[in-house]
């Protein structure tokens, strides 16, 4: 991703999704050699301190990211203040973001729509993302990682391939 960049992942519980997100972009960014980006995540109704859902953690291994030490956090104004990219699990998190910090709008999307729009535009940085928003509306279905909690492990894994092939997608185009 973007030197000197502070990442944050949002979903609901924080156990699934965002720290599946945060772990893999971790990994994929040892992978190519990036030092100087900080991946966090959050929950919009996060148990603090709980560890990652078992077989969210065991998908997320599958996929070369490791869930140990791991735990959940509540999303708060400061987290959410502090981050250059906010990517959410969905559009109610999204709205979560900006109740707790409007100014982020520029800085916030979903991970699918910040896929959407780097694919149209070819954005390479968090402005370009925001500008193409202006031009480039969803005008489909939510743009939402469906929620895998109390799923069986196909459903996990479907959902966390998802989820790492959405920040290859992203990876790769701001890399680029």
């Amino acid at each position: 991703m973007l030197s000197r960049m502070h990442v944050l992942f949002v979903c609901t519980g924080n156990i699934c999704r965002s720290a599946t997100a945060e772990r893999l972009a971790v990994a994929y960014a040892e992978e190519l050699g990036i030092d100087d980006l900080t991946v966090e995540s959050a929950g919009t109704h996060a148990v603090a301190g709980q560890e990652m859902e078992p077989t969210a953690a065991k998908v997320l291994e599958g996929l070369g990211g490791d869930p140990d030490g791991f735990t959940a956090r509540m999303l708060t104004p400061e987290i959410a203040s502090a981050a250059d990219l906010v990517l959410t699990m969905s559009e109610q998190h999204r709205e979560a973001v900006l109740s707790v910090a409007p100014s982020q709008f520029p800085k916030t999307f979903t991970l699918k729509e910040a896929v959407r729009l780097t694919d149209a535009v070819g954005a390479t940085t968090v402005a370009q993302l925001a500008e193409a928003r202006r031009d480039h509306r969803n005008t489909g279905d939510p743009e939402d990682v469906s929620d895998p909690i109390g799923k069986d492990e196909e459903t996990y894994l479907t959902i966390g391939s998802e989820i790492a092939e959405l920040l290859g997608t992203l990876t790769r185009a701001v890399r680029g």
